[in-house]
């Protein structure tokens, strides 16, 4: 089992209030989370350093960008074996349509977050794009309706 980040109260302060805005000026961080500006730059720097903090990103709607329709979708693919995992998942990463790639256990072996401008070109992404591979032996699809997910992991310290 990996190790976990051992992170202090002002740390885990500093990693929620990132989670919530990444653009917060950093006085202002250094205020909400009780410390020097100076003091708070560091500590950032540090948990970038320990790759806690990975990236710093922005929140796209995807309906405003002509994307409005995702879908889940499952795939298994033959042979199963690393070469081919790690082929796949770099060339489905590359599609246009598709937003993230997991790679799974159990009966589906990756499920690709896609989102595309209509219906249509869902059915061509899955009839020409995906089921083209001679790797892909099966997959099913369903249609997102709605996604809301957290915008802060909580309780980084362990705290209760």
């Amino acid at each position: 089992m990996p190790e976990l980040p051992n992170l202090d109260r002002i740390d885990s302060l500093i990693v929620h209030e990132l989670q919530q805005d990444a653009r917060i000026p950093m006085r202002d961080l250094a205020d909400r989370v009780g410390v020097a500006a100076s003091t708070c730059s560091d500590r950032i720097g540090r948990l970038q350093a320990r790759q806690v903090l990975t990236g710093f990103h922005a929140e796209v709607d995807l309906p405003a960008l002509g994307r409005s329709v995702q879908a889940m979708v499952f795939a298994q693919i033959r042979p199963l074996s690393q070469p081919i995992i790690d082929r796949f998942r770099r060339d489905a990463l590359a599609m246009p349509e598709v937003m993230a790639v997991f790679v799974l256990a159990g009966g589906d072996d990756f499920l690709l977050h896609v989102a595309v401008p209509d219906v249509a070109r869902l059915h061509t992404f899955l009839v020409e794009d995906l089921s083209s591979r001679k790797e892909v032996v099966q997959f099913r699809s369903s249609i997102v309706f709605d996604h809301s997910r957290k915008r802060a992991i909580e309780n980084l310290a362990g705290d209760q």
